[in-house]
């Protein structure tokens, strides 16, 4: 009878098209061919549906044809190529080795995802085994502690059982418990969980230490998932390149310490004491002094992840590359927000791979290969933007290793020999089109991300932005009339080659976009959208652009539509507010922005646009306080700090104005309308002077603004 009732419920809500499909591929047809893409759905078996990651836009056909290499990338955003899958590894592999097989066609696909593990990749290996693959790449372990079912997850249970882990998934697979999930979660939900997406730092609150017993767990959990994920492969006969997964160690501090469990008062202060000394030795550069006062303190806890860093740190000063490796290892070890994989995890896969050893099974040690002598002898911000994402040069380095490697499988299992040569790495750039406007953007996004915790609280944050910051200058200078024409020539040239690539496409819509063809950059994304009709991506860009240009009718059909195909879409409802606005439907407006608050709460420049739909229905209260509720979610949010100022001048408070007027002053010196209101508000506040020193700089900026000049003309006749 249970079964019964199981079952029919299961037909009941599958007849109703109640529910996802637990697949990470789902077939479809695009301009008349079969084809499977990356289904939108998958993560919401492992995060809750507000929190739940997408995988990037994947295309293949359905039968793989024949002189057809496929090959399968499994792991989490490193192998995802974040923060830009169109410069990933993958991405710099598939031309490699088309250039190598140059009379085959090379198949590389992504099946990797942002912030998952390796629970959610037994999964996608199981889908990708039904593909025809003819080599698997196993690129994964960065996730295992802060992921799903982790000892430091925010997303549900931390580290239960395998057995809970595994029926929990396999309910969720069908629509009845996908169902029962649902109601769980209306009813109970941990206080624990966020309620929307933050990045890194939802996991501020998740510190664990190295000893831990759910970290134990989560081990255990890591090295039978992926003996199960080998086992597959050797099922289906499909051959692997394991490989171990390398970390940023020189440039990046731990980004929280723990002291040992058993640590009392007087020992801290002691600790402390030593550490303080090595600190101020540290500064004046004498590093021998400064090691001797850090391994002292080291004697009285050794587990502390930032000692082990500055350790690291003179030791690398001493020329001592062998013993600051292994201090920067032990840091990256022991810190207390485990983003990194971890020496005991490289480990384990080095045991797989020796237990599954030869065919099908073959070991590429990437943490220690990229460190060879002849490369970089401890592996930094020369590889990496951050802590795990290779930068540019490391999805080039990365790929020319698995290449290599990739073609000896390939050769020894298909039967042909390689007839082309290695791309050097300007051909492989030629091949991705990589230009100055490209490397500005990603950089610019990391950038942004280095302004919030837990970047924000590690050791060397100043000196990571720094060097962010020199990068985004040399980008930016060599972005101007000159090289634009060798940077469109690229894409036409690229695209040529490869037509229906829409990676390219986007890239160069974003390209003519940032340089004023709006027309030619709407274009593009037409075709993007035609190249990806089942996707909101290419639909939400050509609404931006569309607005941009001012067709208002244009851009909200597009918008709707990206809507239609992803409703918790929270930047797609905030674009479409702006639009609603412009077409003067502020109601309808603010009802768009409320639900894309409500999908971000924690997202500074909704509330800016909210504040805006608000003022439009004379709504000034609201405004003020959701123009307030920005600048505390971001203090250097100058925009909302204007609007504010703007205001409270409306409503005479212009020790307010002037207080928000200066503050964007501090942050856009150069603004020559905060200028102009903060000299009037000083002018109505009877600081004469100050006024006419704000409407001199006004006139430096802005020779032609007629407010400024009048004023400055009245308050010197007076």
């Amino acid at each position: 009878m249970p079964v019964l009732v199981f079952g029919g419920l299961e037909l009941t809500l599958r007849l109703l098209g109640y529910g996802y499909s637990p697949d990470f591929f789902r077939k479809t047809q695009i301009a008349g061919r079969d084809v499977f893409v990356a289904n939108d759905d998958f993560g919401l078996r492992f995060f809750p549906r507000s929190l739940a990651r997408l995988p990037s836009p994947t295309v293949f056909p359905a039968s793989k044809g024949s002189n057809t290499f496929r090959i399968f990338i499994l792991g989490e955003s490193a192998a995802l190529g974040d923060p830009e899958p169109a410069f990933g590894f993958g991405r710099y592999l598939e031309a490699q080795l088309q250039a190598r097989f140059p009379d085959q066609r090379c198949e590389v696909i992504c099946a990797a995802m942002t912030a998952i593990n390796s629970h959610a990749l037994l999964p996608i290996a199981a889908d990708c085994a039904r593909h025809d693959g003819d080599l698997w790449i196993i690129y994964m372990g960065n996730n295992e502690v802060v992921g799903p079912y982790g000892a430091a997850t925010v997303f549900g249970p931390k580290s239960p059982p395998r057995f809970f882990v595994r029926a929990s998934l396999a309910l969720k697979a069908t629509r009845t418990g996908q169902l029962l999930d649902a109601l769980l979660n209306r009813r109970w939900t941990s206080p624990a969980t966020p309620a929307a997406w933050a990045g890194m730092r939802m996991f501020l609150e998740a510190q664990t230490r190295p000893d831990d017993p759910g970290r134990k767990r989560t081990e255990a959990s890591f090295r039978e998932n992926l003996e199960a994920m080998l086992h597959l492969a050797r099922r289906q006969r499909i051959p692997v390149l394991l490989c171990t997964v390398a970390s940023n160690l020189k440039d990046c501090a731990p980004f929280a310490s723990l002291h040992a469990r058993q640590f009392d008062a007087a020992h801290r202060r002691a600790w402390e004491a030593r550490v303080q000394a090595g600190a101020e030795f540290e500064q004046a550069q004498d590093w021998n002094a400064a090691l001797q006062q850090y391994e002292q303190a080291a004697a009285l806890d050794a587990d502390y992840a930032e000692l082990q860093f500055r350790m690291g740190r003179c030791h690398l000063a001493l020329d001592q590359p062998a013993a600051a490796r292994r201090c920067f290892e032990r840091a990256r070890d022991f810190d207390a927000l485990p983003f990194r994989t971890t020496s005991t995890q490289n480990e384990i896969i080095r045991q797989c791979a020796a237990k599954f050893g030869g065919d099908p099974v073959v070991l590429l040690d990437v943490a220690r290969e990229l460190t060879a002598p002849d490369s970089t002898p401890i592996p930094g911000a020369d590889l990496f933007y951050e802590h795990v994402h290779f930068n540019f040069t490391g999805n080039q380095r990365l790929a020319r290793l698995i290449a290599a490697a990739a073609t000896q499988l390939l050769e020894s299992r298909q039967g042909i020999t390689a007839s082309g040569d290695p791309l050097t790495a300007e051909q492989a750039d030629e091949r991705l089109a990589v230009t100055p406007w490209d490397r500005y953007r990603v950089y610019q996004n990391v950038w942004q991300r280095e302004q919030r915790p837990p970047f924000t609280q590690q050791l060397n944050h100043t000196n990571q932005l720094a060097s962010l910051t020199q990068a985004l200058q040399q980008f930016r200078s060599r972005m101007n009339s000159n090289t634009l024409p060798t940077a469109l020539n690229r894409y036409r040239t690229a695209l040529q080659a490869r037509p229906e690539d829409f990676f390219l496409r986007g890239n160069l819509a974003k390209l003519l976009e940032d340089t004023g063809d709006l027309s030619g950059a709407a274009a593009e994304w037409a075709r993007v959208s035609d190249l990806l009709p089942h996707h909101f991506g290419p639909a939400f860009y050509w609404g931006k652009v569309l607005a941009r240009q001012g067709r208002t009718d244009a851009a909200a059909r597009e918008l709707t539509r990206a809507l239609q195909i992803r409703p918790d879409l929270p930047e797609a409802r905030a674009e479409l507010s702006r639009v609603l606005l412009q077409q003067k439907r502020p109601a309808e407006a603010l009802a768009q922005i409320r639900q894309a608050v409500a999908g971000q709460p924690d997202n500074a420049r909704l509330y800016l646009d909210l504040a805006e739909a608000q003022a439009a229905l004379e709504q000034r209260d609201a405004a003020i306080a959701s123009l307030r509720r920005a600048i505390e979610l971001r203090p250097d949010f100058w925009e909302a700090r204007y609007l504010l100022g703007v205001e409270l001048a409306v409503r005479n408070d212009l020790t307010g104005a002037s207080e928000q007027f200066g503050a964007v002053l501090r942050w856009q010196p150069d603004h020559p309308l905060a200028h102009l209101n903060l000299g009037i508000a000083l002018a109505k506040l009877g600081r004469i002077p100050e006024a006419m020193e704000q409407f001199q700089q006004t006139l430096r900026l802005s020779p032609s603004n007629q407010t400024a000049a009048s004023y400055l003309n009245q308050l010197r006749a007076r």
